[in-house]
């Protein structure tokens, strides 16, 4: 078996000039259930990576402890460093974090609404972002840095929108305020959960397409967060796999979706391609559903829905790990160059429905 990489606070400071995010060790726990376990991995500057997995999975709650959001209740171990900020992200109290957030690291979430105050101007929002963390010197500044910015994701009239309140934009339009804040700072991480989840498909891949150009333009590292592996495969360059609260695949998006190593990528990507169906018309599910967080079986948390589990997989541990940032490979793994049923170019599908 290769042997584990080396994890904790030590391991976890960026190993490179070019890292931008090393996590390492990352555990999520509530009431003594263990909902993420041994999460370890990297993003470079300007890298786009996506995290898939079905809801319940683990996604959200990875990107919340880099952001240091967890629920009341819920507790990160392990460790998250960011370049540039001299102390860990883990275990850092609010006054510390909120240095960070918004100008090192920023965040837009699936509903706009839940990002945005109701009863400010939108202008106004993005200003005071700017002034929080003093990258413009005066309100004026600030104002008009905050028209530039909506003109920058697409709002017709920049500055009549400026004036606007939240509840007076379209779903697409509010996503595009949310994004203006969250890259107002010209932040070193965007993270991005499930952003275009709740738009139309023609807003969504207009969204998508400025989320991408505003990292790009800022070189600015990515986390995307979402259950579409089109989406993963329009704006990523690099895939990480979660299940049962662990990674467990990672590479680039190609190879990934093209030649998948652990039987849960396989599975997922065989659900997403409406092309394929069995002798009786029926599209490619993965059998079951996701236990409850912090509920997974004993040995492969993927054992109860693997249709290659054996009575090997109750008793070993659930991944042998194939390298540092390489994901991990099943003892049941994808036979060589077999790729996965139905693979190309994956669709604008939920992944894994069942």
């Amino acid at each position: 078996m290769t042997p584990v990489p080396e994890t904790g606070p030590a391991a976890a400071a960026p190993g490179s000039p070019d890292d931008v995010l090393a996590v390492r060790n990352l555990g999520v726990t509530v009431g003594g259930r263990k909902l993420v376990e041994d999460v370890d991995f990297t993003i470079r500057a300007g890298e786009r990576v996506g995290l898939i997995g079905e809801s319940g999975s683990g996604k959200s709650l990875t990107a919340l402890s880099v952001m240091g959001l967890l629920p009341e209740g819920l507790r990160a171990s392990g460790s998250v460093r960011l370049a540039g900020v001299g102390h860990d992200l883990v275990g850092a109290d609010e006054a510390r974090m909120s240095r960070v957030r918004g100008k090192e690291i920023a965040m837009v979430f699936q509903e706009p609404m839940t990002a945005l105050n109701p009863t400010m101007r939108v202008g106004r929002q993005i200003a005071e972002v700017l002034l929080i963390h003093r990258t413009r010197p005066d309100r004026a500044s600030a104002r008009a840095a905050a028209v530039e910015l909506l003109a920058q994701v697409g709002l017709p009239d920049p500055a009549a929108a400026a004036q606007a309140y939240p509840h007076q934009f379209s779903g697409g339009q509010r996503q595009r305020v949310v994004l203006a804040i969250a890259l107002a700072n010209d932040p070193a991480l965007l993270v991005c959960d499930e952003p275009t989840t709740a738009l139309d498909v023609t807003v969504q891949a207009r969204v998508l397409d400025l989320i991408v150009r505003g990292v790009q333009d800022r070189r600015s590292a990515m986390l995307f967060i979402t259950h579409d592996l089109a989406v993963v495969a329009t704006a990523c360059e690099r895939v990480m796999v979660m299940y049962g609260g662990r990674l467990v695949e990672s590479g680039p998006v190609r190879e990934v979706f093209t030649r998948p190593r652990h039987r849960y990528t396989q599975g997922l990507i065989g659900a997403s391609d409406l092309t394929v169906v069995d002798d009786r018309g029926r599209l490619a599910t993965i059998p079951g559903s996701v236990p409850a967080a912090g509920r997974f079986p004993a040995g492969c948390v993927f054992r109860n829905r693997c249709a290659q589990a054996t009575d090997v997989c109750a008793t070993r541990p659930e991944w042998v790990p194939t390298g540092p940032d390489s994901g991990y490979a099943c003892f049941h793994p994808v036979p060589a160059g077999s790729g996965a049923p139905g693979t190309g170019s994956p669709t604008n599908q939920e992944a894994g429905r069942g």
